[in-house]
């Protein structure tokens, strides 16, 4: 039996029903900019999520060759991946949000890696004490400290109860970097931004000269300006709005297209899609692509007869979902495309610089964080820039 053809990378172009493009330099010229805008505070860069959806490699080189040192990941895996995409033994820094499992193997992958902890409990502090007295090496790590998103780290008086031999010359380990996590960043009057900021101010003045951080993308831009020492943008280095109420000042960096599969004409009265939600108010028009909710183009971005759902623009026009989001399949109204280049194999572009993710969530009762890191592996991604 012959054997199969490997799939190449042409291959995978030519068969892919959608395009994922992904716009390097507008992710480092993202970050200059919050960069500029926090110093001298350092500005890092959150990558988990493999890159918030985009690649946690070709996002970390690129943040990289713009002036980023230091990155922040959930997990030790995603640290794993961005430390051999910096090089290893490369003068990064990359921190691992989500605390520690205290087993034998991820103690060895923090130390192969060259990964830093974010210990959140007593229990995660001594265990990193006990592995770095163990080791017979300097072993740096940071503490979380939960000012009231009561989700992960310390309350600030079990901190206190550490903070002077967290300090002391002959502590276990090197302590790098104290930070919590704002609760509401977005709403800049949310007075809980203020109770925050001052927790943590009382509490980091336990350890005195230890880096500090508290700011996300959306803190970066609070009046209260808590950049601290260090800030932590994500969503922002994407391209998404770091406001909820004011235009967006980041460049976007995806851009989805797919091309037509199908065109057909309906009568006015007919339904579209499943359950029949949506019905054609007139002679319709009506355009079918390949990309579905298994893609991360969310269900509830659907058109029905009382609810306008996503949208998509086709030759410059902007056009309306009609009917239900399917796992693989989204049609859209293109009756109001008057332009004979309309045929089968016409892009149709879903996300870009006249959609944006914020866009796209908005009508799918989402944020664009979702959109962001729930873009499909079947996308042929195309990578621009960045060098």
């Amino acid at each position: 039996m012959t054997p199969l053809p490997p799939l190449t990378s042409s291959m995978a172009r030519e068969h892919a029903q959608a395009t994922l493009s992904v716009d390097l330099d507008a992710l480092a010229a993202n970050w200059r900019l919050l960069a500029e805008m926090s110093a001298p505070a350092e500005c890092a860069a959150v990558v988990k999520a493999d890159a918030y959806g985009i690649g946690i490699e070709p996002a970390v080189r690129a943040l990289a060759r713009a002036g980023c040192r230091t990155f922040f990941v959930a997990h030790v895996s995603e640290g794993a991946r961005a430390r051999l995409a910096l090089g290893v033994g490369s003068p990064h820094t990359i921190y691992v949000l989500n605390g520690i499992l205290e087993d034998a193997a991820t103690f060895a992958a923090y130390v192969e890696y060259g990964l830093r902890p974010i210990l959140v409990s007593a229990e995660q502090i001594h265990a990193w004490e006990a592995h770095a007295r163990t080791s017979g090496r300097p072993l740096p790590a940071a503490v979380q400290i939960d000012t009231g998103m009561r989700r992960l780290g310390l309350d600030p008086a079990a901190f206190a109860e550490f903070a002077g031999a967290l300090v002391r010359a002959d502590a276990a380990f090197p302590l790098a970097l104290v930070m919590t996590h704002f609760v509401s960043s977005e709403v800049r009057d949310d007075p809980i931004n203020d109770h925050q900021i001052a927790r943590f101010k009382k509490t980091i003045a336990l350890v005195p000269g230890v880096a500090a951080s508290m700011a996300n993308s959306s803190g970066i831009f609070l009046p209260q300006k808590p950049l601290f020492d260090l800030v932590r943008p994500g969503y922002a280095l994407y391209g998404g709005n770091p406001h909820q109420d004011l235009a967006n000042p980041m460049q976007p960096v995806v851009r989805l297209e797919a091309p037509i599969i199908q065109l057909h004409h309906i009568e006015a009265g007919e339904t579209v899609g499943y359950n029949a939600q949506w019905t054609a108010k007139r002679p319709s028009r009506l355009a079918t692509i390949g990309v579905g909710y298994a893609d991360g183009i969310p269900r509830n971005a659907m058109a029905t007869d009382d609810h306008d759902g996503g949208e998509a623009i086709v030759l410059g026009k902007r056009c309306p979902f009609a009917g239900r989001v399917s796992m693989d399949l989204i049609i859209i109204d293109v009756t109001d495309v008057d332009d004979p280049a309309l045929k089968a194999g016409t892009p149709v572009e879903l996300l870009g610089r006249d959609i944006t993710v914020d866009d796209l969530a908005a009508r799918s009762k989402t944020i664009g964080y979702e959109i962001l890191t729930g873009l499909g592996r079947r996308y042929h991604r195309v990578y621009r820039g960045g060098t």
